[in-house]
């Protein structure tokens, strides 16, 4: 059964809606581990859009489980990296312009540059994971700049309503994942998974963890994030 880490930014979306106080992510972070998270996710973002300096440096003190910050790969999100030591860096591909991550990080034009970025993180005993597409050569990629984890891009397979593409793609995610593993390459997946679609990707052998954030918080403004989280968990 996959881990399951639970990305805390809608949260802070929300309380960004009214440039206010609450709802806090942190509180929400709490509440989430003390239901089963075993993993909290918050995505540090050039423009601040949702969680701020403040989210990140209090979660690293109150996290208990395992604190992943997602980022871009950039300068200034490697010094602050650097600085709160998360326990995992994952790197995104990111836009101004996007609402959500729109796709994996293309590793495989920037081999050289992420193998000397990474090794920078891992200085500070940081892991790194790459946010990458179900592709044989971003995965090849992953392994030459020195990533410990992947993390698959689901977007595809949680947006096709045609059953034969489901089924195409949910093939091509198990295909590369054990690619992954068979290059030594841990294995983790997210973006666009519910309570509907989780299953089949929970079901690969190879993936270890899964990152979830929209739905459970969708879920969890209706029937609080405890329930929701505890939803969750049961169905991997």
């Amino acid at each position: 059964m996959p881990r399951l880490s639970i990305n805390i930014d809608h949260i802070a979306t929300i309380r960004q809606a009214r440039k206010g106080s609450e709802p806090d992510p942190v509180a929400a972070a709490v509440l989430a581990e003390l239901s089963g998270a075993e993993g909290i996710i918050a995505h540090l973002r050039e423009d601040r859009r949702h969680v701020p300096d403040r989210d990140l440096r209090l979660l690293r003190e109150i996290v208990q489980t395992k604190l992943n910050m997602e980022m871009a790969a950039t300068d200034e999100m490697q010094r602050i990296a650097r600085e709160i030591k998360p326990d995992f860096s994952t790197l995104v591909p990111e836009k101004r312009e996007e609402l959500t991550t729109e796709g994996g990080l293309d590793v495989a034009s920037r081999v050289d540059l992420l193998k000397s970025f990474i090794s920078r993180l891992k200085e500070k005993g940081i892991t790194v994971s790459l946010f990458v597409d179900p592709d044989e050569r971003q995965i090849t990629a992953s392994k030459k700049a020195g990533a410990d984890w992947v993390e698959i891009h689901t977007g595809t397979y949680a947006n096709v309503r045609d059953e034969r593409d489901r089924e195409r793609e949910i093939v091509k995610i198990a295909e590369i994942a054990k690619l992954a593993a068979s290059l030594g390459l841990r294995v983790g997946a997210g973006h666009g998974l519910t309570y509907v679609n989780v299953k089949r990707v929970a079901a690969i052998p190879e993936i270890e963890e899964l990152n979830i954030g929209h739905s459970i918080i969708s879920r969890a403004s209706l029937v609080g994030i405890g329930r929701a989280v505890r939803e969750m968990k049961g169905l991997l």
